[in-house]
Order: structure tokens, then C-alpha cells, then sequence
């Protein structure tokens, strides 16, 4: 006999990456992990370059030189962030950390996958709640908590629908929640978001004790082959955090360079105002094609392809495969019929709008 693994882990559906590659082809566009449009700033890159001349040298268990550049940054309290191996291991770690057996975690029909996957890693039972025109469905979310509720996960922006929910609505949330069930907000794409009804979760952590919010350099910093990510917490969480993470999770390149790109505001704010441009271009380009785009906050953009034999999103795919193009599937999210576009560099935009548009002309 093999050794048998906890309940709930031969349930896990393992989590695929977006694509990279099309046979065949040597230099296909990836626009299916919402990447970066722009890459790493400069001062990123030479920060890492600098680490390489120490990795004989255990890194700083504690990332204090880039927990330092993230307060300093955001204006938060230094010892209630706790840094990760991606904002992923953190999702991970609160799992590990609050779940008991037959506890309850909690999220929206859509949400990012890897929710689930850190449940049912747990002895957590996942839960979903409906959603409504593919937005977080705060009145369906408040029905679903039972006293076994113990995560209830926001992806605020969402991926994959670019949806997102105003600050009141995130408090109506948390106003909903029993004081024992901890509120964790993935607020992944926070920078892109340009609304004046939204709020990232600073306000929230310090203010109450059950409310968790984490975020990555994955996305609007280009750095999403180092893995960062921290969360900004309660004391006791960071404290409890703390003591589960991996003593050195976080790489001396990942540490060094994390903290420069914090400082090159002036990256971040050209990433912002390429992918505001070009997401809005994305947008009124493939919708004129007759496709239904959603309305999207964040880098990235859900079309929906109509359910007709040579019209739907698998021949779409199949279309803009062999143009070089790689969208994302997204029909383990429960989305069979759309595809999730990055907004990607100038040329790539472009391509993919006359893509789309030459397959909808197509008899």
C-alpha cells in the first residue's frame, strides 16, 4: 500500500499555468497570464544583477529591506507585512494556519483558482457562491456563511472577469461576517485600478482584526518570475504567519530587486497609463467585431464568443493559435464560452484586435 494523503488533496485539480507556447511555432505573443505589458523597471533589473554577486548567503529571513520599501511606500505599520513566495503562498499559509477539518472556506463562483485548491489542501470544505452579471454577489456571499465559515477569499479586482467591488460593498461584506471567520482580500491588481469607489484593503486591515489583504509584484511591477507577494495583517496574523512561512521564502534577488521597483514610480505609473490606453482600445476594437467584452478594471479583458459551430471560444483559440497569438482558456473557472486576453505591448494589441476581427469575418 502507498501512502494515503489527506482528505481532500486527490480532489485538487492542479493548477495550470497560461500557456507559452504553440506547436510548431518559435515566437508565439503569450497574452495568458497577465504579465506584464512593459517588463521590470530598470532599477528591478540592476537590483537583481547586484544580488547575484551574494547568493552563497542565506537571505534575510525577515525581508526587512523590502518589507521597509513596502511600508515606506503604502504608509503601513513594517511588522504587520509578511512577504511571500508570490501572493499565492500566502493565500496558502492562511489556509494551513485558520483551517480545521470541515471548516468552510468561501468564494464567488468565478474566482481565482487557487482558492480552492489551498481548501481542500487544508481539510477545508470549499464553498461558492453565485455571482451576479459576473460581479461578486455580496447578498449571495452573506448566504453561504454558516458557523463553519472560516476564509471567506475576495479577489477584488477578480480574475478572470476584471470586475470589482466598491469599498461599500466590501464593508457591507465584512460587516456580514461572524468576528471568528477572517476576510482575506487578493487585491493582485490594485494598481490598475483607477476608480474612485475602490479601495485595495488598507483601510480594513487596520481598522479590524479578521480582515487580511495581500498583494504581488507579479503584475504591475513585471517581476512575476521571482514570485513576491506580502499581505498586509492584523498583528496576531502577521505573528501567526510568521511562524508557519518558510524560514527564508523569500530569494535574495527577489528581496533586492522587489524593494527597487517599489521606488521607480515613474515604471508604474507608465505601466498604468499603457494598459488604461490599451485595455480601452482592446476593448472598443473587439467589441466592433460583434464579440461581448466585459467591462474590466484590471490588465486583462473576458470576451465571450457566441456558443455557434466555427464561432466559439475553442475555434477562436484554435484561429488565433496559428497567428502566434495565445489567449487563455477559462472553462475550469466555469467559462466555457470566453477567453481572457492580457493587454499586452503595442504591437501585440494591435495584432489581436485584427486577429479577432478576421476571425469573425470568416464564413
Amino acid at each position: 500500500m502507498s501512502p494515503a494523503p489527506k482528505p481532500g488533496v486527490l480532489e485538487i485539480v492542479p493548477y495550470v499555468g497560461g500557456r507559452a507556447g504553440v506547436a510548431g511555432l518559435a515566437h508565439p505573443v503569450k497574452l495568458s497570464s497577465n504579465e506584464s505589458a512593459l517588463g521590470p523597471s530598470r532599477l528591478a533589473l540592476a537590483a537583481y544583477e547586484e544580488a547575484a554577486k551574494g547568493l552563497s548567503v542565506y537571505p534575510d529571513g525577515g525581508a526587512q529591506i523590502l518589507r521597509q520599501a513596502i511600508a515606506e511606500v503604502h504608509g503601513l505599520d513594517v511588522a504587520r507585512i509578511v512577504c511571500g513566495n508570490g501572493s499565492d503562498e500566502l493565500l496558502h499559509l492562511l489556509a494551513t494556519a485558520y483551517l480545521r477539518p470541515g471548516d468552510e472556506v468561501l468564494f464567488s463562483k468565478h474566482a481565482f483558482l487557487v482558492y480552492r485548491i489551498a481548501a481542500l489542501a487544508n481539510g477545508g470544505l470549499p464553498v461558492t457562491a453565485p455571482e451576479k452579471h459576473l460581479r461578486v454577489d455580496v447578498d449571495a456571499m452573506l448566504a453561504h456563511v454558516t458557523p463553519k465559515t472560516r476564509l471567506v477569499y475576495l479577489a477584488n479586482p477578480n480574475n478572470p472577469t476584471g470586475t470589482y467591488l466598491p469599498h461599500d460593498e466590501v464593508r457591507r461584506l465584512h460587516a456580514g461576517l461572524p468576528a471568528d471567520t477572517t476576510l482575506v482580500i487578493d487585491a493582485a491588481y490594485a494598481e490598475y485600478v483607477r476608480r474612485n469607489d475602490y479601495e485595495a484593503g488598507v483601510e480594513m486591515v487596520s481598522r479590524f482584526p479578521n480582515v487580511v489583504m495581500t498583494r504581488t509584484f507579479s503584475k504591475v511591477y513585471g517581476l512575476a518570475g521571482l514570485r513576491i507577494g506580502w499581505a498586509y495583517c492584523p498583528a496576531d496574523v502577521a505573528d501567526v504567519l510568521n511562524r508557519v512561512r518558510g524560514p527564508f521564502n523569500v530569494s535574495v534577488p527577489a528581496q533586492r530587486a522587489g524593494a527597487a521597483a517599489l521606488k521607480d514610480r515613474a515604471h508604474v505609473e507608465r505601466s498604468v497609463e499603457h494598459n488604461e490606453r490599451w485595455r480601452a482600445y482592446l476593448t472598443d476594437a473587439i467589441r466592433k467585431t460583434g464579440l461581448r467584452v466585459d467591462d474590466s478594471v484590471a490588465n486583462f479583458l473576458l470576451i465571450h464568443f457566441p456558443n455557434a459551430t466555427g464561432k466559439t471560444a475553442a475555434d477562436a483559440d484554435r484561429f488565433l493559435c496559428k497567428r502566434g497569438l495565445i489567449l487563455r482558456g477559462v472553462a475550469n473557472y466555469g467559462l466555457p464560452d470566453c477567453l481572457r486576453l492580457t493587454v499586452g505591448p503595442e504591437d501585440a494589441n494591435r495584432r489581436v484586435a485584427e486577429v479577432l476581427a478576421d476571425f469573425m469575418r470568416q464564413p
